[in-house]
Parts: C-alpha cells; structure tokens; sequence
C-alpha cells in the first residue's frame, strides 16, 4: 500500500525507512539533506542520523531508499540488493559524461543500425560483464571523486569493475532513441553500459534519461513524493516523552 494512503507513523528518531521518489536535477544528498533538515527541526533536536541506500545522479528520477536512526545500519544490506531502472540510450553521438549532463562531443553513423543488430547487442551485456564507471561519477580513486579530478582536467586511468545484469529488454526502438529495462547488481552504473551499447555497434550513444523502479522487494510506485513527504512531516504530530 502506497504510504501516503495508509497515515503512517514514523519514528524517526529511533529509526525507519522511507521510500522517496528522487526529483530530477537534486542530488542523493540533497534529498537526504533536505529531510535531515526537516526531521532535526520538527523533533527539536541538533542531530539526527540519516542516510541513503545507494546514488541516483542527478538527472536520473526515482526511487531512493531513506533510513534514519539505528535503521540507517541496515543501509550496507539495502545497497546490495538487486535494483531495476527504466531509460532511454540515444544512438549516434557522446558525451563525456556518458548522459545529458554534458554536450554532445562526438557524432557517429547509424544507418548501419538494425533491429536486429541492437538485439544482438543487448545479448552481450546480459550476465557477468566488466564495465569501466564514467569518469564523471563518485567514485572516489586516491581518496578524490572522480568526477573532481574530471572538473581539474586530471586524467586518471579506471580499472574494469565486475557487475551482473539480470535482465536487460528493449522495450521500443525509435532511432535514434531506444527505450529500456534493466535489473542489475550493486555497482553497476546504467551510463557505461549507454555509453558502451554503441561503441559495440561501431557507433556511440549516452543516456538521455534513467528511472530507478525498484530495489529489492521496494517499487517506486510505493514511494513518496519529496515536497509530500516534507508536507507530512512538517504536519505529523510528536508524541509527548515518556517519564
């Protein structure tokens, strides 16, 4: 049952766990700062812990995981659970951020491209695979983000990482666009494998959009809306404490 509809009762102090819906173009942190926030001054007190159960870039919607007070220990498990993401790979050019973060640096042909050829494609990616992050991720290597060296001009050399993909289905194909689903283990970033689709086609392509769905047995559809769930807590009602 969706949270909103159900008038929850969260204990935040002593612990819980949110589902939120990220809005496009706020960070992970953002959120987590956001409600941090809010939560700190509706309870009246200085600090109160709160984290997330794995990064959503920026332009990228969808489901986050929140926990607060002892529940932020369970955070580790949340993070290796398998997560689903919806999106769109735009054929034909690159950035260098592997998405729409930066300008399109590159043009590649596509009229070679089939149907047939991004089924074969999509094949490849399925199972274990080696992906190398984007240069423009979190990652941190020497103790820095990645993506801090990238804004320095430092260029630095990034080691194949393994991931799993549990399935990966073309949901429609309208070049130079082709819409996606994909289950996926910890660490796997959507952007190298946008980026990598059409380097395998003798083409190029980034992510254009991304939406994660679900992590585990959470789906988005079961998550809050931010600016509501501010509303709510901004609303709920403090038990008085207990002699």
């Amino acid at each position: 049952m969706n949270p909103r509809l159900a008038n929850p009762q969260y204990n935040f102090k002593e612990g819980t766990i949110l589902l939120v819906d990220k809005p496009l173009e706020w960070t992970s942190f953002d959120v987590v700062n956001k409600i941090r926030y809010k939560v700190k001054h509706k309870l009246g007190v200085k600090k109160i812990k709160v984290g997330h159960a794995g990064t959503l870039d920026p332009l990228a919607t969808g489901l986050l995981i929140i926990c607060t007070g002892k529940f932020t220990k369970k955070l580790n498990d949340l993070q290796g659970l398998v997560k689903e993401y919806t999106g769109t790979i735009k054929l034909g050019a690159t950035t260098p951020s592997y998405d729409a973060e930066k300008e399109e640096d590159a043009q590649f042909p596509i009229d070679h491209i089939t149907e047939e050829m991004i089924e074969k494609t999509r094949q490849t990616f399925l199972g274990d695979i080696e992906q190398i992050p984007p240069i423009y991720s979190a990652l941190k290597v020497d103790g820095e983000r990645l993506y801090k060296k990238a804004r320095k001009g430092i260029m630095v050399e990034i080691k194949p990482r393994p991931v799993h993909i549990y399935d990966f289905d073309i949901q429609e194909v309208r070049l130079p666009f082709i819409d996606f689903r994909i289950k996926c283990s910890k660490g796997t970033y959507i952007r190298s494998i946008a980026h990598d689709f059409g380097k395998v086609m003798d083409s190029g392509s980034y992510l254009t959009g991304l939406r994660r769905t679900e992590i585990g047995d959470h789906h988005v559809d079961d998550s809050w809306n931010l600016e509501e769930l501010i509303e709510y807590i901004d609303n709920m009602e403090i038990p008085p404490e207990e002699d």
